[in-house]
């Protein structure tokens, strides 16, 4: 079975139930993105929130594709940037509790934490401080973290770090490595477009984005967007929500069915269903079924509150997924 190795910002997710999207407008969070803050806006951001139902797991886009995939039974590993706390030691925990190998390097800097709005559509905005997360540096990657594995996973929230971005891929390379990229949130896109393109038609092999984000790489709707991407990637995935997705490759194009389900909070969608689609890809699964797969995942995360799966429900999803594989 072949390997694959995440890198992202490490975060502690404290997802947050909000009664209307008032509070929103208040604190100045634009509806849907990720907003990258301070020490005190976070704690601005929290006190405002406190009174509102909340739960916390460990989080970061790359951190869930990667811990979700290893749950599937995937050899994996996670590079990353903790602070030397309580809050790191949960998060390291976390992660080597569903099998990954972490590379994990700490600060003196807090660990970092992402509030997660979640509104009562289920849609979700981030206030996001990185804390010890964005202190990981392109001097941090070495020849040996990439040896082992097949397939280098990237979050889009790293194009901040350019440098440290092109000494993954420069590694992945020199390993003989595929290259998978999540375009992350529309704002970062639309903000740091020329980077992405940069590092996409230099190095990328499977771009995922949704349709918000795909628009504001390409500025056109899925199917004309993605016809603009596969220019520049082997595989292109464009997550449409509950419409399904659609991936292409070569010139062929294949539309996904999205799995119906009560959704209670997209958090962590678009990360398991990179998890459920680079299982399939990494076991040699036709793009159809890569695809059906990361819908599945999808459709189990969005069912609750967060972007993590709880333990006693991965049992029956295995099952889901042999049965996907094997029909």
């Amino acid at each position: 079975m072949r390997k694959i190795l995440g890198i992202g910002n490490a975060l502690v997710d404290i997802m947050t139930s909000i009664e209307n999207d008032e509070i929103l407008g208040r604190l100045e969070l634009p509806k849907g993105s990720m907003t990258l803050v301070d020490k005190f806006r976070s704690m601005e951001v929290k006190e405002a929130t406190k009174n509102f139902r909340q739960n916390i797991a460990s989080g970061g886009s790359a951190a869930n594709t990667i811990h979700g995939i290893s749950k599937l039974g995937t050899m994996s590993g996670y590079i990353g940037s903790i602070g030397n706390d309580e809050t790191g030691d949960f998060f390291e925990k976390d992660m080597q509790n569903a099998g990954v190998k972490t590379f994990l390097i700490r600060r003196e800097t807090v660990t970092g934490t992402a509030v997660a709005l979640v509104s009562p559509d289920s849609e979700r905005t981030f206030a996001t401080h990185l804390g010890a997360a964005v202190e990981l540096s392109a001097e941090d990657l070495t020849e040996d973290q990439f040896r082992d594995y097949d397939l280098l996973y990237l979050e889009g929230y790293l194009i901040y770090n350019k440098a440290l971005v092109e000494k993954a891929c420069e590694l992945a390379q020199r390993n003989g490595m595929e290259i998978a990229l999540d375009l992350a949130s529309y704002n970062v896109v639309e903000s740091q477009r020329g980077d992405f393109r940069d590092i996409i038609t230099r190095y990328v092999d499977i771009l995922f984005a949704n349709e918000e984000e795909a628009k504001a790489y390409t500025g056109l709707d899925p199917e004309q967007a993605m016809g603009k991407i596969s220019e520049e990637v082997k595989i292109s995935v464009i997550k449409t929500g509950s419409k399904g997705s659609l991936v292409k490759m070569d010139e062929e194009i294949i539309k996904i069915e999205s799995v119906p389900v009560v959704c209670m909070d997209t958090t962590g969608a678009g990360d398991l269903y990179a998890a459920g689609f680079l299982y399939g890809y990494l076991n040699d699964q036709p793009l159809g079924k890569c695809g059906t797969l990361g819908s599945l995942l999808a459709s189990q995360v969005i069912e609750l509150m967060g972007a993590r799966i709880p333990e006693h429900r991965w049992q029956g999803i295995n099952e889901k997924v042999s049965g996907v594989i094997n029909r």
